[in-house]
C-alpha cells in the first residue's frame, strides 16, 4: 500500500511537470503551434474568453497560423489581443480570417528562448524540492505523533527522495528536448 503522504507528494510533483509542459508549449520555436495562442484571451461580450473558444484555429503551413472567428465582428479584438501579447507576432486579416505568419527565429532570440526554458525548468525543480520538503515535514510530524515508526519515517523519506530524483530527471529531459527543438533550424 502506498502511503497517503507519498501519494500526495507524487501528485503535486506530477502537476508541476504538467505545468512545465504547458509553459514550454507557449515558447515560440520558429514553427507554427496552436499552443502559442493558449494564453490569449479576448473580451467576448464582456467575458475574458480563450481564443480557441471563439474561433477556428488552423495551421495550413509550417510557419502560418490561421484564425477564423465565429463572429467576424470580433476580428479587431482578436488582432489587438495578439499584438498586445508577448509573442511578437504581426497578424493580418482580410475581414474574415486572421493570418499569423511565424517568422524564423534569430540566433539571439533562440538563445534567449533556451535561457527562458532553463529558467522555467529551474523554477519547476525548486517547486519539486519544496514538495519533497513539505512531504518530509508531514512524515516527521506523523512520526512525532507516533502514527508511524522511526523505521517507517526513514523508508518513506527515501521514497520521497526517489520521487524527487525521478521528477528532477524528467525536468532535465524536458529542458534538453525543448532546447534541441528551439535550436533546430
Amino acid at each position: 500500500m502506498v502511503d497517503p503522504t507519498i501519494q500526495k507528494v507524487n501528485q503535486l510533483m506530477e502537476g508541476a511537470i504538467e505545468h512545465l509542459k504547458r509553459e514550454f508549449t507557449a515558447l515560440r520555436t520558429g514553427r507554427a503551434s496552436l499552443g502559442l495562442l493558449d494564453h490569449i484571451k479576448i473580451d467576448y461580450y464582456g467575458t475574458p474568453t480563450p481564443l480557441k473558444q471563439v474561433a477556428n484555429l488552423g495551421i495550413p503551413e509550417s510557419r502560418l497560423i490561421t484564425i477564423q472567428p465565429w463572429d467576424v465582428s470580433h476580428i479587431r479584438e482578436i488582432e489587438r489581443a495578439i499584438i498586445s501579447s508577448d509573442l511578437g507576432l504581426s497578424p493580418s486579416n482580410d475581414g474574415k480570417i486572421i493570418r499569423l505568419p511565424i517568422p524564423p527565429l534569430s540566433e539571439e532570440r533562440r538563445k534567449d528562448l533556451v535561457k527562458l526554458s532553463k529558467k522555467y525548468g529551474e523554477e519547476t525543480k525548486v517547486q519539486i524540492r519544496g514538495f519533497r520538503r513539505d512531504g518530509n515535514d508531514e512524515l516527521k510530524r506523523q512520526q512525532k505523533d507516533s502514527t508511524i515508526t522511526e523505521d517507517d519515517l526513514r523508508h518513506l523519506e527515501n521514497e520521497t527522495q526517489k520521487l524527487t530524483d525521478k521528477y528532477i530527471h524528467t525536468v532535465d529531459e524536458l529542458i534538453k528536448k525543448k532546447e534541441e527543438e528551439i535550436l533546430a533550424i
